[in-house]
């Protein structure tokens, strides 16, 4: 039997082969463990941005019930049991081994190659059920239509959050496209929210509801107090108060004055969040264009033309280069850090590349806890969630 140590590693050395996309592959181990999401419902959320702090807020609203509700995100920031919790409880290190072991041992057929996220959603949905829990808040990994967690029949609300260019080798390279995608996880009989989209995303959006005859509701950006820094988070917290609304007419039991106490206390780390005050690090995953783009948005609606030092590392197959055209005016100075991940870019292509658009860059090779220590100005640290984590790991008074 494996270690709880030795089942992570063995999950995370697992990768797709073959040619069945990610919803038929769960769908065929799921029938090989009893089909658990039967037995439970769920929240299904889609989008390129905001579905992990989408999710934070409604898990948060819900904790002010008395509805078990159970939370699978992705990815980790430092503990792999991050990716699935009940309320505030992630999965215990021996449900980890005990499960993960089961699952690896199985044999799920000739051309069947779960990646580590098919384990961690399977792992999810059994824990789920033996835990009693009624309501599954569902986040997508990639895309919609052909991923994983869209083997669940009918959710109760089916959530779209905002939509831009990312992963566009996989899901298309225009907003239409991008957004069918995303659709893919609607089902007849479902309920739709989603916040305000571009014209060519929200067409689509429109399109495919009416298809399937499903009530659609355009969230609002909300003005209720929010726990989380930066304004992409009130559209955020506008779909997950849209949706909170619509299940209390289904029986879920939830009130005003939740829905207020759970965006006063939602958090969802790694993502506009303050790690200093002064001197001020800010701490941000915006690993594509649309997220820095709300990170800029962010930063001039709060600090107007101030500029900031930053620090940044990403990986190699991100659209860096668009996204340091967006952050560029806010920038005083940059240090380009290599994150310690295979497919990282290095601090010297990201430095060299920033010199060139005209900005006073540097590459560093110290740890980053030693940029974090040295940091005397106001910082801005942001790019890829694999090197927010490694920051969040980090055994210093930053650590939250």
């Amino acid at each position: 039997m494996l270690s709880y140590n030795e089942v992570i590693d063995a999950i995370q050395g697992k990768r797709r082969f073959g040619e069945l996309p990610g919803a038929e592959v769960s769908k065929i181990m799921s029938a090989a463990v009893g089909n658990p999401e039967r037995s439970l419902e769920f929240v299904h959320i889609a989008g390129t941005n905001g579905k992990g702090s989408t999710a934070a807020f409604l898990c948060e609203i819900l904790k002010n019930t008395e509805v078990r509700t159970g939370l699978f995100t992705s990815p980790h920031l430092v503990s792999f049991r991050e990716r699935i919790r009940i309320g505030d409880e992630y999965i215990p290190e021996d449900d980890v081994t005990r499960i993960g072991n089961m699952l690896l041992e199985m044999d799920f057929g000739e051309n069947v190659y779960p990646t580590m996220f098919d384990y961690c959603l399977m792992m999810a949905l059994i824990w789920f059920k033996e835990q009693g829990v009624k309501l599954v808040i569902l986040e997508t990994g990639l895309g919609g239509r052909l991923d994983s967690t869209n083997i669940i029949q009918t959710p109760i609300v089916s959530i779209i959050t905002h939509i831009g260019y990312d992963h566009m080798a996989i899901l298309g390279n225009t907003l239409s496209e991008i957004a069918y995608e995303k659709c893919g996880i609607l089902k007849k009989g479902t309920y739709l929210v989603t916040e305000e989209q571009t014209p060519e995303a929200m067409s689509v959006i429109r399109k495919e509801a009416l298809k399937r005859d499903i009530p659609l509701e355009v969230a609002k950006a909300t003005e209720l107090d929010l726990s989380l820094f930066g304004e992409f988070q009130k559209r955020n917290a506008g779909c997950a108060v849209a949706c909170a609304k619509y299940l209390n007419t289904k029986g879920y039991p939830i009130s005003d004055e939740d829905i207020k106490e759970g965006l006063k206390k939602a958090f969802w780390p790694g993502r506009m969040q303050l790690l200093s005050k002064n001197p001020l690090i800010l701490i941000d995953g915006a690993h594509n264009s649309d997220g820095v783009d709300a990170l800029k948005e962010t930063l001039t609606k709060k600090f107007g033309e101030r500029k900031f030092d930053f620090v940044m590392g990403v990986m190699a197959d991100k659209d860096y280069e668009k996204m340091l055209e967006i952050i560029k005016p806010c920038v005083k100075r940059l240090t380009a850090v290599t994150v310690d991940y295979g497919r990282a870019e290095s601090a010297e292509n990201i430095a060299s590349l920033c010199r060139k658009l005209g900005m006073n860059a540097t590459a560093s090779n110290e740890p980053i806890e030693s940029i974090l220590n040295g940091i005397t100005e106001d910082t801005i640290v942001f790019g890829s969630l694999y090197f927010i984590g490694e920051i969040l790991g980090l055994n210093t008074k930053y650590t939250k």
